[in-house]
């Protein structure tokens, strides 16, 4: 039933994600119709020349398009990366962030705004960036000075994303006045404010080149579900293979964090939805979490900056409201079936 399901699911999903991306481009304070959004994505294509005024094709192909697409890079890209974290570690409560990347960025993006780390020359996504690949490079260094287990990458994990945070509040308490806090504390939950298609571009490429390791390693994910020991009895290299999905999944989420902040909870609980509809086999999971979280982020970005306009929510804080209740739901399903 799941695998005959699964065609389906994935067209509609891409239908979907293609109507929420048109429908939420024509949502905000300037009154932009579907007819405005074609003619200015046709005309920037080269598909013809636009007749909108330039604020009008400014405020679509500049503001809300590429903040529209790198919400759904960003919610495609964190549930592949929960979907991904939960199999391989055997952890349900797994998400993007479990590898301390996010604590990282945090302190990588307070460290150049606050400090003024780079001297200007460092941009606020690049010091996230470099922040996220060494916090990760630390989990790395003391899960396998511990033994390298599933569990000893989780608890290294739990340490250097404890070490980042207490970085990032020392450094915020004892730096910054009360404009600079303000802001990073909205960068930190999560904004999508600034987009520009550079980071559209950047994070889709990653996303790209991550899914297809990811789908390829498909049939190695589910042998994971069984166990190490189950995986490495079918022919699996185990550590070899774990160190390369961690690498790919941990790169993944420091491009996302380090353009939009950390977005709780998109990684947590859509997988387990998503495994709800199409079963446990990740060739089917995978293409179905991605296109479920790039439709559901779309729509949370759009709701963030639109229900209490003019000011705006942070996407993360939108995403927790939304996300502890559903899961929750999901935790009872999963009890009544047991």
């Amino acid at each position: 039933m799941t695998s005959a399901r699964t065609p389906l699911l994935t067209v509609g999903g891409l239908l979907a994600l293609v109507a929420s991306v048109a429908v939420a481009v024509t949502i905000g304070p300037a009154d932009i119709s579907p007819a405005d959004v074609w003619a200015s994505v046709a005309a920037h294509l080269g598909l013809g020349e636009s007749t909108l005024p330039p604020l009008r094709d400014g405020i679509v192909w500049d503001l809300r398009m590429p903040r529209t697409l790198l919400a759904a890079v960003c919610g495609a890209g964190l549930a592949l990366c929960g979907a991904v974290m939960q199999s391989l570690l055997r952890n349900p409560l797994a998400d993007p962030f479990v590898l301390g990347v996010s604590s990282g960025a945090s302190t990588g993006a307070v460290a150049v705004i606050v400090l003024g780390v780079g001297g200007g020359a460092v941009s606020l996504s690049a010091g996230a960036f470099f922040g996220a690949l060494l916090s990760f490079g630390l989990v790395l260094l003391l899960s396998h000075t511990l033994g390298g287990s599933v569990d000893r990458v989780v608890l290294s994990g739990v340490a250097v994303m404890q070490l980042f945070s207490a970085l990032t509040s020392f450094t915020v308490l004892t730096s910054a006045d009360a404009e600079t806090t303000r802001g990073v504390l909205f960068w930190l939950l999560g904004s999508l404010t600034g987009a520009d298609w550079t980071q559209v571009l950047l994070c889709a490429a990653v996303l790209a080149g991550v899914l297809v390791v990811c789908l390829l390693n498909s049939s190695t994910l589910d042998a994971f579900t069984f166990g190490e020991e189950a995986a490495a009895g079918l022919g699996v290299r185990v550590a070899r293979t774990r160190l390369i999905l961690l690498c790919v999944t941990a790169l993944l989420t420091a491009a996302l964090v380090s353009c939009a902040g950390a977005i709780g909870f998109v990684g947590l609980v859509l997988p387990h939805a998503t495994r709800a509809l199409t079963g446990a086999a990740h060739a089917r999971l995978l293409p179905v979490t991605v296109l479920t979280g790039a439709v559901f982020l779309v729509w949370v970005d759009t709701l963030a900056r639109t229900v209490l306009d003019p000011q705006e929510i942070p996407v993360g804080v939108v995403t927790s409201l939304i996300g502890v209740p559903a899961f929750v739901a999901v935790l009872y399903r999963g009890r009544r079936r047991t």
